[in-house]
C-alpha cells in the first residue's frame, strides 16, 4: 500500500445521508463537506457513491452550485449505509513493478456491529466492478482476507511500515478468533508492509475503539506526527502521554528510530452533552494539498504551521469540521485516495 502522500489517480467518497450519524443537525455538515469535495477537485480526480438517480442529481447541483471543477468529478450508484469510506471503501495496492494494481475487500462490521452496515460491506466490490468494467484494471485484482478491518485503523509509509493500535485491531469486536500475531501476518500479508507499530488507546469520544488516524501519522518515510494533549487533567493527557513514549520507543524497518513531530490538540468539542473526537490528526493528503479538519479555536493556527513545515510542497487548507465531528469523524475518514500508476 502506497504512502498517502505517492500521486493519487483519485479520491473516493461516499456521500454523507445518514440522519443517524448526526443526529438533529444533518443539515450543518454540507457546506463544509461540499468545500471539502470542491478542493480536492481542484488537484485530483474525485469519485462519489451515491444511493439513487435521486441523490446524483442532487449532489451535481450542490456542487455545481459553490464553483466545483465538474469535470474532476464523477459520481457512482453505489448504495451505502453511511458516509466513512475511508472504513467500508477498498484498500488500494500497487505492485512493486508499479504497472498493476489491487484491492483488498476487508470485512467491515461497523467497528464492532455498532450501526447497520449491510450495504457499505458490499461497495468495495462494486468499485472493484467498475475499475474492471472501465477497462483499467484485471478482473483478479480483487483480495478478500475474510477478516475485519478498517482503514482508518492503520497507516503506512509506503517503505514497510505500518501504524495502528491494540485498541482497535485487538478488540474482540473485531476478530476475536485471531491474536496479535495472526493479526499482524494478515497486515504484511494484504499490506505488503514488514514492521508493524503498535499504540495504545485512542482519544475520547472515538467510537472506533481507538482508529490511529486520529493519533498519529506517518507524515514522511522517516516521520511521524503524532497528537498530544498540554492539560494534564485532561481524560485523553496519559493516553497521549503513552502513545508519545512507545513512538519514542519504535524503530522502523530500516532499523532507525523515526524523527516524531507532536502535534496539539483543539481545544474540547462538546455537542448535546457529548465529548466529540476532535483531532487535527484526521487530515487528507491529496495531490499537492493538505486538508486538515479546524474547530474554532486558537489550536487551528498551531496546527496549520506544524502541518507547514511537514508538507513544505504542498497546500496546508484547514475546513471547519466543527459540525463535521458529530459525526465522530472528519475529512480522512471521509475519504480513500487511489494510488496512480507512475510510468
Amino acid at each position: 500500500m502506497p504512502a498517502e502522500w505517492a500521486k493519487h489517480e483519485a479520491t473516493w467518497l461516499t456521500y454523507p445521508k445518514n440522519p443517524d450519524s448526526w443526529p438533529g443537525k444533518i443539515e450543518t455538515i454540507y457546506p463544509s463537506y461540499h468545500l471539502f469535495v470542491k478542493t480536492l477537485a481542484e488537484c485530483e480526480m474525485v469519485h462519489i457513491n451515491v444511493d439513487d438517480d435521486t441523490m446524483l442529481q442532487h449532489v451535481k447541483k450542490e456542487l455545481h452550485a459553490i464553483g466545483t471543477n465538474m469535470q474532476n468529478i464523477t459520481l457512482h450508484l453505489i448504495a451505502s449505509n453511511d458516509a466513512w469510506c475511508r472504513d467500508h471503501g477498498p484498500a488500494f495496492l500497487l505492485n512493486h513493478n508499479n504497472s498493476n494494481r489491487a484491492i483488498v475487500n476487508w470485512n467491515h462490521n461497523a467497528w464492532g456491529g455498532k450501526y447497520p452496515y449491510e450495504l457499505d460491506t458490499q461497495v468495495p466490490v462494486r468499485i472493484h466492478e467498475y475499475l474492471v468494467e472501465s477497462g483499467k484494471w484485471k478482473a483478479e485484482s480483487l483480495f478478500t482476507p475474510n477478516i475485519v478491518m478498517e482503514g482508518g485503523s492503520i497507516d503506512v509509509n509506503g517503505c514497510g511500515d505500518l501504524l495502528t493500535t491494540t485498541s482497535c485491531l485487538l478488540n474482540p469486536n473485531r476478530n476475536p478468533q485471531l491474536n496479535q500475531d495472526q493479526i499482524e501476518n494478515y497486515l504484511r500479508d494484504y499490506y505488503g508492509v514488514e514492521n508493524i507499530i503498535w499504540l495504545g488507546d485512542g482519544i475520547v469520544g472515538d467510537d472506533t475503539d481507538g482508529h490511529v488516524d486520529d493519533l498519529s501519522r506517518f507524515v514522511a518515510p522517516d516521520t511521524i506526527v503524532t497528537v498530544v494533549e498540554e492539560d494534564a487533567w485532561d481524560e485523553n493527557y496519559e493516553p497521549l502521554q503513552k502513545n508519545l513514549r512507545m513512538l519514542n520507543r519504535c524503530r522502523l524497518a530500516n532499523g532507525k528510530q523515526p524523527t516524531i513531530v507532536e502535534l496539539p490538540m483543539p481545544d474540547i468539542v462538546f455537542y448535546d452533552n457529548q465529548r466529540l473526537p476532535a483531532s487535527y490528526a484526521n487530515f487528507y493528503i491529496a495531490n499537492g494539498k493538505v486538508i486538515f479538519p479546524t474547530y474554532r479555536c486558537l489550536a487551528d493556527n498551531q496546527a496549520a504551521y506544524i502541518l507547514e513545515a511537514l508538507f513544505p510542497d504542498r497546500e496546508i487548507i484547514g475546513i471547519d469540521s466543527t459540525d463535521i465531528i458529530w459525526g465522530l469523524g472528519s475529512f480522512h475518514c471521509l475519504s480513500q485516495q487511489m494510488p496512480s500508476i507512475m510510468n
